[in-house]
């Protein structure tokens, strides 16, 4: 048996990139995967049509998050879509991998831009929690991707930074209100990895080279890198580790 059949995930930013690696995976260990996205409705249904082939199932879901975001039409929706595959609105996996990143300094972030980013990177969490908790099962998992540039305190991304060490907060405060039914709360940081995020910082041979060797490995951290840690996460195994801040960058913060 599958180490998570039967088991329902929402995967946020599932479309691409860490969220695409990390949905695939979970629906290879058996769970039902709602693929969230917010416009690359192609990519949403290639991440579904992959899932497919391996036998795996899963459904998209869309949603633009930020400032405007419509919280209760989200979940509405995603109600109708679980009770469709399994009659009832209850899941069991929460993965907040959505994000979204803006380069400046203090002097050179606007308020618009400043606002944008903890819209999407932390009040989207937030409240995707929030109203979750009348649907995750006793039990259940939540996994948030944060960034090792919560610690690392780079000033060139510094509303990014603060949004990612406000959702390692939240991380460690839902831990403890959640133990007493033994829902996990666990955030992974990852370091640079090789999506098209990055990719206009990697397509210079030197930025490159140095974002390899900020690891202890020398090479750049891949997708399915942070996959295997998130699945480790959304299973059982994981029962009794909780309000962990887990550096999956390759040793890039040691």
């Amino acid at each position: 048996m599958k180490p998570l059949e039967g088991k329902i995930a929402l995967v946020t930013g599932a479309s691409r990139g860490i969220g695409r690696a990390i949905a695939f995976r979970l629906a290879g260990d058996g769970a039902l995967v709602a693929v969230h996205y917010a416009k690359n409705e192609e990519a949403a249904k290639q991440t579904i049509h992959d899932i497919a082939s391996i036998g795996g199932k899963a459904f998209g879901i869309q949603a633009e998050f930020g400032l405007s975001m419509n919280m209760d039409a989200f979940f509405a929706d995603l109600d109708s879509k679980v009770e469709k595959y399994t009659g009832q609105s209850q899941f069991d996996i929460l993965v907040n991998n959505a994000g979204i990143a803006q380069m400046g300094t203090i002097e050179e972030i606007s308020e618009e831009a400043f606002d944008k980013v903890m819209a999407v990177n932390l009040k989207t969490p937030f409240f995707l929690v929030q109203q979750a908790l009348q649907r995750l099962r006793d039990g259940g998992r939540i996994i948030n991707i944060s960034s090792l540039a919560a610690q690392n305190h780079f000033p060139g991304t510094i509303a990014y930074n603060l949004s990612k060490a406000g959702l390692n907060t939240l991380t460690q405060t839902l831990a403890k209100q959640l133990g007493s039914r033994s829902i996990t709360v666990n955030a992974l940081m990852p370091g640079v990895v090789e999506t098209e995020v990055n990719a206009e910082l990697l397509k210079r041979p030197e930025s490159k080279k140095r974002a390899a060797q900020s690891s202890v490995f020398d090479r750049l951290g891949q997708v399915e890198d942070i996959a295997d840690v998130a699945a480790f996460f959304a299973s059982p195994d994981s029962r009794w580790v909780t309000g962990q801040l887990v550096d999956a960058s390759g040793g890039g913060g040691l």
